[in-house]
C-alpha cells in the first residue's frame, strides 16, 4: 500500500531498517526486513507495503552492508547481491501479458484507487497496490490454474512468478493517479477556479490525467536503464518495497510451503476486508454507537448538560473505530503512529487551547439558541470570519505551521541526500559522454576524451538479464513522449488558459522532480511528493508574479502546474519501482511496459470518475464554506490551497503570530532531521527508532480530527508485541490483515457515497444517538 498523498505523497521520515518490525531492535542475523514506507504525498504520508524476507542485510540510510555480501561461494554472493536477479525461478511461457493477468491486476488496482480517493480525502494518506496485487493475483490465478485445464481459454494454464509480476504491475498502474484528486484538483474547486459542478469538467479532468499520466509513464521508460541498470550499484538503489514485492512473489511460487503461506495471507486479507467493509457501511446508520465513541459527550449528558466534559469534546477528542488507520498503524510501526498522535496532542490539546485562551484564535458556537448545548463550540472553522488573518480559527492558524514544517522537512531530507545527487550528476555526465561517443562511432568518428569520460567501472555495472528483443526501444517511447508533451501544451492552453511557457515549465519540473523522486525511492523508499508539489507551486508562483495576472488566474495556473508536476513524479517513481520488481524476477521489460501502459488507461478514467462520485455525494469537499462540518478533513487540499494563496494573494493571508511560530517550528523540525541523520551513529544507532517523525507531526497540525493518530496507535501497539514475540506469525498475517482493513474501509466508503447519492444513506435513515448535539 504507499504511494499509508502524499498514503498521504501518502507514500516522510520512515527509515528503511534491517529490523523485524520498525520498532523491534535489530538482530545480528543476515536477513533483510524491508520496512516499506513510501511516499509522503502532499501533506500526508504514503506508506507502502512491507514484507519480511531473508536476503541481504539492509542498513539504515539506504546502504548495503558490503561486509555481509562477502562469501566464499560465488553462488552465495549472487544470492546475497541485491543487484543480481533471482536465479532459481521456474521457466514460463514467452508471452505473459495475458488477459487474465491484466483483468485481475486492474481489478486490484481499481479497488486500491477507490480506497485511496476515500482515505486521501479524509486524511491525505494513500497506499499503493503492489503487494496487494501480488498476493491477490497469486491467490486467484494460482487457484484457477490448478482447477482449470491448460486448454481452457483465457483462464487456464500454468501461472508463474513473472505473470504474477504482470498482475502486480497492472495493479500498480491502475491504482495510480489518485493523489492529485485528493490535493490539487479539490483545491481548485474550493477556490472556485473551475466550474461549479465537477461533472461539467469531467472531459477536462480526463484529458489532464491522460497527458499527466502518460507523460509520467513514457518518461519512466528510459529511467529503467539509468536507475535499475546503469547507476543502481553505484548509488545503492535498493528500492526496498519493490524488492520486498519481488521476494514475496518468488517465495509464493517456489515451494508448496510458499503456496500454503499465500493461502493463509489471502484468507486473513479477505476476512479483514469483509469485516472492515461491513462495519463501514453498517456504521453509517448508527455512527455514535458503531463508529465514533464520544466519551466526553456522554459524560456531559450524564452530568445533566452542565460539566467540564464539553470543553474536551469541543477539541475533537474521541475514539473512532476506523479499520483503515488501525491497519495503517500495523504497517508503519509505533514510532510513526506515536509521532502522528503526539502532533495531534501538541496542536489540539496544547497550542490550540492556548491560542483561544489568549484571544489569538476564536471558536464558533455550534448550536446557538439551544441552552443545553450553549458550551458546544467548533474550533475547526475554515470559512467566513474564521479564515482571516485577523480573526482566525485555531484550525486556520495551525495549518500554516503544519504546511511550512512539512515543506521544510521534505527539502531538508532531499538536501541531506546530496551525495546521491552528486553521484547521479556524475553518472548522467558519464552516460552522456558514452552516448555521444557511440553516436560518433556510428558515423565513423571517434573521441578519446568522450570514450574515457564515458567509461564505467566494471565493479559498478549491473548486468541486465534482458535480451535485446525484450528491451523497450527508443522509437517505441520517444515519439510518443514528444506527442504527449505537445498535447499537454494544447490541453493546458485550450482548456485551462495556461500559456505554453508555463506548460513547458510545469513539464520540466515534472521531469526534474521525477529524477529526484526515483532516487529517493531507490535509497530511502520515500517518494518526496510534498517537496515536489510544493516546490513546483513556489516556482510557478514566482513565474506568475511579474505577469500582472488576476489573482484567480494565477492561482489556477499555480495549482494546475503543481498537479502536472506531482502526477509526473508520482507516476514515474511508481513505474520505475515496478521495473525493479521485474528486474529481480527476470520479467521482460517490454511486456512489463505494455502492462503499465494498459493499466494506466484504467487509472486515467477511474480516478476522475471516483472523484466526481465523492464530490456529488459530499459537496462539502469542494466548498470551503461547508468545510467546517464536512466528514472529509482533506488536509492535502488545505495544504495545496494554502500554498497557492500564499504565493498569489496580494495580501499575505497568514496571521503574524502563526507566521512567526511557523518559521521557528520549521527551523526546529529541520534541526531534528539533521540530528536523525547524523547523531545516531555507532552505539547510538539503536536509539534512532525513538526519534520523532516530524512529517507526521506537521500533518497532524493540518488535520483537526485527532482520531486517526489514536487509531494508528491502536494498530501499532499490539503489532509491536506481536512482531517481537512471534515474527514469523506477524510476517504471514500482519500485512495481509492491515491491507484488508485499509482496502475494506476504502471500498466501504465508496459504497456509502453511492448510498448517499441514492438517498438511502445513514444521513436519511440513520440515528445520531450518542453524538454531540445529535449530530455526527
Amino acid at each position: 500500500m504507499a504511494n499509508v498523498n502524499e498514503m498521504v505523497d501518502p507514500r516522510v521520515e520512515v527509515e528503511p531498517m534491517g529490523y523485524i518490525h520498525p520498532d523491534v531492535p535489530p538482530t545480528t542475523e543476515k536477513q533483510n526486513v524491508f520496512h516499506a514506507g513510501h511516499t509522503d504525498p502532499d501533506g500526508g504520508y504514503t506508506s507502502t507495503d512491507k514484507e519480511f524476507e531473508k536476503t541481504t542485510t539492509y542498513v539504515g540510510e539506504g546502504e548495503v552492508d558490503d561486509a555481509n555480501l562477502k562469501d566464499d561461494s560465488d553462488d552465495e554472493d549472487d544470492a546475497l547481491d541485491p543487484f543480481v536477479p533471482f536465479k532459481d525461478l521456474p521457466e514460463e511461457k514467452h508471452y505473459i501479458v495475458t488477459i487474465r493477468a491484466m483483468l485481475v491486476g486492474v481489478v486490484c488496482g481499481a479497488l486500491v484507487n477507490a480506497s485511496n480517493i476515500y482515505l486521501g480525502l479524509k486524511t491525505g494518506w494513500t497506499f499503493t497496490a503492489n503487494l496487494f496485487g501480488a498476493i491477490v493475483g497469486f491467490a486467484v490465478l494460482k487457484g484457477l490454474a490448478r482447477a482449470l485445464p491448460k486448454s481452457f481459454p483465457i483462464l487456464g494454464g500454468d501461472f508463474g512468478p513473472r505473470e504474477n509480476n504482470i498482475v502486480q504491475t497492472a495493479a500498480t498502474a491502475a491504482g495510480g493517479l489518485s493523489s492529485v484528486f485528493i490535493s490539487g484538483i479539490p483545491a481548485l474547486y474550493q477556490l472556485k477556479l473551475l466550474s461549479d459542478n465537477p461533472r461539467d469538467d469531467f472531459p477536462r479532468l480526463i484529458t489532464l490525467t491522460i497527458v499527466g499520466g502518460y507523460f509520467g509513464f513514457l518518461m519512466s521508460t528510459p529511467l529503467r536503464k539509468f536507475f535499475i541498470i546503469y547507476v543502481a550499484r553505484e548509488l545503492r538503489l535498493i528500492f526496498p518495497t519493490p524488492s520486498a514485492t519481488a521476494m514475496t512473489i518468488r517465495s509464493m511460487h517456489m515451494a508448496a510451503t510458499g503456496e500454503k503461506i499465500a493461502q493463509l495471507k489471502m484468507k486473513a486479507l479477505s476476512a479483514a476486508f469483509s469485516g472492515a467493509l461491513i462495519l463501514r457501511v453498517v456504521s453509517q446508520y448508527a455512527v455514535g454507537i458503531l463508529w465514533d465513541w464520544h466519551f466526553f459527550t456522554w459524560f456531559f449528558i450524564w452530568g445533566n448538560y452542565n460539566n467540564w466534559a464539553i470543553n474536551i469534546e469541543n477539541w475533537g477528542w474521541m475514539l473512532e473505530w476506523t479499520p483503515a488507520f488501525i491497519g495503517a498503524g500495523m504497517l508503519v510501526g509505533l514510532n510513526t503512529a506515536i509521532s502522528f498522535y503526539a502532533g495531534s496532542i501538541l496542536a489540539w490539546a496544547i497550542i490550540g487551547p492556548a491560542l483561544v485562551h489568549y484571544n489569538i484564535a476564536f471558536g464558533e458556537q455550534v448550536m446557538p439558541g439551544d441552552p443545553k448545548w450553549d458550551g458546544y463550540v467548533s474550533f475547526a472553522g475554515l470559512s467566513g470570519q474564521w479564515s482571516t488573518k485577523d480573526t482566525p480559527s485555531p484550525r486556520y492558524w495551525l495549518v500554516w505551521p503544519g504546511v511550512l514544517l512539512m515543506i521544510v522537512v521534505s527539502f531538508v531530507e532531499l538536501f541531506l541526500q546530496y551525495k546521491v545527487f552528486i553521484y547521479a550528476s556524475k553518472a548522467i555526465y558519464r552516460a552522456s559522454c558514452a552516448g555521444i561517443n557511440d553516436a560518433l562511432q556510428h558515423f565513423g568518428k571517434h573521441s578519446a576524451y568522450l570514450q574515457r569520460k564515458g567509461q564505467t567501472k566494471s565493479e559498478d555495472l549491473v548486468e541486465d538479464f534482458a535480451e535485446d528483443k525484450d528491451l523497450v526501444k527508443w522509437w517505441m517511447w520517444f515519439p510518443m513522449l514528444i506527442v504527449v508533451i505537445i498535447l499537454t501544451c494544447v490541453v493546458m492552453g485550450v482548456q485551462f488558459e495556461m500559456p505554453v511557457g508555463m506548460s513547458i515549465l510545469a513539464i520540466f519540473l515534472a521531469f526534474f522532480f521525477s529524477l529526484l523522486a526515483v532516487q529517493c525511492v531507490g535509497v530511502t523508499d520515500i517518494t518526496p511528493l510534498t517537496a515536489a508539489s510544493k516546490a513546483s507551486q513556489i516556482v510557478l508562483g514566482g513565474a506568475t508574479k511579474g505577469e500582472n495576472w488576476a489573482t484567480e488566474h494565477a492561482q489556477r495556473l499555480n495549482l494546475l502546474g503543481g498537479s502536472l508536476a506531482s502526477i509526473g513524479a508520482n507516476q514515474a517513481s511508481d513505474l520505475v519501482s515496478d521495473f525493479r520488481v521485474g528486474f529481480l524476477l527476470k520479467t521482460s521489460p517490454k511486456q512489463q511496459w505494455i502492462a503499465q501502459g494498459l493499466g494506466t488507461i484504467v487509472a486515467v478514467f477511474l480516478a476522475p470518475a471516483l472523484f466526481i462520485l465523492f464530490a456529488k455525494a459530499y459537496p462539502c469537499i469542494l466548498d470551503i464554506e461547508s468545510a467546517d462540518n464536512c466528514p472529509f478533513g482533506a488536509p492535502s487540499v488545505s495544504a495545496w490551497r494554502a500554498v497557492a494563496v500564499a504565493m498569489t494573494d496580494p495580501e499575505f493571508p497568514v496571521p503574524t503570530s502563526a507566521g512567526i511560530f511557523a518559521i521557528v517550528f520549521s527551523i526546529f523540525g529541520a534541526i531534528m532531521i539533521v540530528i536523525r541523520h547524523y547523531a545516531y551513529r555507532g552505539k547510538w544507532e539503536k536509539y534512532r527508532v525513538y526519534h520523532p517523525n516530524m512529517m507526521c507531526i506537521g500533518l497532524a497540525f493540518t488535520l483537526p480530527q485527532t482520531v486517526y493518530g489514536l487509531a494508528m496507535v491502536m494498530g501499532a501497539l499490539p503489532c509491536y508485541f506481536w512482531a517481537k514475540r512471534s515474527p514469523k506469525s506477524f510476517d504471514i498475517f500482519g500485512y495481509a490483515i492491515a491491507a484488508g482493513l485499509i482496502a475494506g474501509e476504502g471500498i466501504g466508503g465508496v459504497v456509502n457515497a453511492i448510498f448517499q447519492i441514492a438517498g438511502i444513506s445513514g444521513s436519511q435513515y440513520g440515528t445520531n444517538v450518542a453524538c454531540p448535539a445529535d449530530s455526527c
